[in-house]
C-alpha cells in the first residue's frame, strides 16, 4: 500500500527535475557537433562558373565567414545587410554557401541586394549544407585559419548577435592567428 504512494510522487519528481532542466536552457541557442572540429570536406563549383571551384582546403590560412544561404529565403534578405556590414567592419572574407538554389534565382537575389560574398560555392542538391550541419537557412560558421569551426548562428543574424558576438569573435580570432 505504501509503495503505491511512493511511486506517484517520484515519477512527479523526476518530471519537475526534468521541466526545470528544460526551462532553463536557451531555446534560440542548438549546439552543433561540428564546433572545435574541422570544417566538412567539399568540392562545389562557384555561382559564377561551373568551371571555378570551391573547396575546404580555400577556407584554410584565413578566418572566413561561411553564410549558407538561398534566394527562396525570407530571412536571408532580413540579415544580408548585416553580412555586408561583418564583412566590412572586420575584413573577413565572406564565403556563400547557396543551399538548395537555382543559379537564375540566386544570380537574380544577388543583382538586386548586391553581393556581399568574396566567392559563393553553388550546393544546388544540399548536401554539402548536410555535412555542415544545416537544418534550415540562414546559418553561419565561423571558420578559423586552421579551417575548424569556432561558433555557429543558427538562423538570421540579428544586429546583437552580430556587435555582442560575431564580430568579437571574428576579431578574437584574427587577433589570435587561430
Amino acid at each position: 500500500m505504501r509503495w503505491r504512494l511512493v511511486i506517484p510522487v517520484v515519477v512527479v519528481l523526476m518530471l519537475i527535475v526534468l521541466l526545470g532542466y528544460g526551462l532553463t536552457r536557451r531555446p534560440d541557442v542548438l549546439p552543433s557537433a561540428l564546433i572545435d572540429k574541422p570544417a566538412p570536406q567539399f568540392d562545389l563549383p562557384t555561382l559564377a562558373s561551373d568551371r571555378e571551384r570551391i573547396r575546404t582546403a580555400d577556407l584554410k590560412g584565413k578566418v572566413t565567414l561561411v553564410n549558407v544561404w538561398a534566394s527562396w529565403c525570407v530571412a536571408c534578405r532580413a540579415e544580408h545587410a548585416l553580412i555586408t556590414e561583418i564583412s566590412r567592419r572586420t575584413g573577413v572574407p565572406v564565403v556563400g554557401l547557396n543551399y538548395k538554389d537555382t543559379k537564375e534565382g540566386a544570380l537574380r537575389w544577388l543583382g538586386r541586394y548586391g553581393n556581399p560574398f568574396a566567392v559563393v560555392a553553388f550546393d544546388h542538391s544540399g548536401e554539402v549544407g548536410i555535412d555542415w550541419g544545416v537544418a534550415a537557412v540562414p546559418e553561419t560558421f565561423v571558420v578559423d585559419r586552421q579551417g575548424t569551426i569556432r561558433y555557429k548562428v543558427v538562423g538570421a543574424i540579428t544586429r546583437d548577435e552580430m556587435n555582442d558576438t560575431l564580430v568579437p569573435t571574428l576579431e578574437r580570432l584574427k587577433a589570435s592567428g587561430s
